[in-house]
């Protein structure tokens, strides 16, 4: 573990009562069906091999899956240390704790807490943070061979109830705040950054946008 970071509340709302629960789930029941999608995209594109960079990526549940299915490393990066017991116990009952780091850092604000990985990886992450281009784009600048996201669909339902949530986490005095960011909005940073963004699933609560890296002389 290496770095400091502002967490913005998200300790508050993410923390280690929620970590010990999610790890007992995922014992139980494997990885949820947003998870499996992104695991299921990333072994097709190739992960022999590979590294992975999970921003957010809490207990470590998808690094374990991709690990298993032949990635060579990965690196975790969070607000908070709130998951890090729960999440080096998984580790280490699944005996990959080797092959895994993680650190505490923003990198959308401090570029250096990683090094450029073969993968990039958002699970549930992008509602989390208020300037969406900035995070995005710092995760393409990390990424060698393609980025993967979910979000949150943005209609006039979710924005209201986003609103509502927000409104509630003021009133109790909490700094974290969640977002429905325009889609379009990741997909051009993506094309900007030289990846290729398309929606592989739009569910009811979460979207998976994908963005392999464009290769030479194609059309995005």
């Amino acid at each position: 573990m290496a770095g400091c970071c502002d967490a913005r509340g998200c300790d508050k709302v993410f923390g280690p009562r929620l970590a010990h629960q999610l790890a007992s789930r995922y014992r139980r029941r494997g990885l949820d069906r947003t998870s499996g999608r992104l695991v299921d995209w990333l072994v097709g594109q190739g992960i022999e091999g590979a590294t992975v960079l999970e921003i957010g990526g809490g207990v470590g549940e998808i690094q374990l899956e991709l690990l298993r299915r032949g990635a060579a490393r990965t690196t975790n990066l969070e607000l908070s240390s709130a998951y890090d017991a729960d999440a080096e116990a998984l580790a280490s009952e699944a005996g990959l704790k080797g092959r895994m780091t993680r650190r505490l850092g923003d990198i959308a604000v401090e570029a250096g807490v990683a090094d450029v990985h073969d993968f990039v990886v958002l699970n549930r992450v992008v509602c989390c943070y208020p300037d969406v281009e900035r995070l995005v784009g710092a995760a393409a600048r990390h990424a060698g061979r393609a980025v993967v996201l979910t979000h949150p669909p943005r209609h006039v339902g979710s924005v209201a109830t986003l609103a509502v949530e927000n409104v509630v986490l003021r009133i109790l005095g909490r700094e974290y705040r969640a977002f429905a960011h325009p889609p379009e909005v990741m997909e051009a940073v993506l094309h900007e950054s030289g990846f290729v963004p398309r929606h592989v699933h739009k569910g009811a609560f979460w979207h998976v946008l994908t963005g392999p890296r464009a290769v030479e002389g194609t059309v995005a």
